[in-house]
């Protein structure tokens, strides 16, 4: 897939771990876990707001596309 998610490398910087972001997100820590591997096919907008909001970052710093 051509979109890469860097979330964990935001998680990293913010020194915040998967269950605190889930938390604070209101998400299951296993949905946490899917975004984070970039398993998942889809994200809410406000589920991305929410994380950006979190980690006080933009959705460009999660996500990147590169060309396959």
């Amino acid at each position: 897939m051509p979109i890469i998610v860097n979330l964990d490398v935001m998680m990293a910087k913010r020194k915040i771990s998967s269950n605190e972001l889930a938390e604070k997100i209101d998400i299951t820590a296993a949905n946490l876990s899917i975004l984070k591997t970039g398993k998942a096919k889809a994200i809410r907008f406000s589920t991305l707001e929410k994380i950006c909001e979190v980690l006080e970052c933009q959705p460009g710093d999660i996500l990147e596309y590169t060309e396959e």
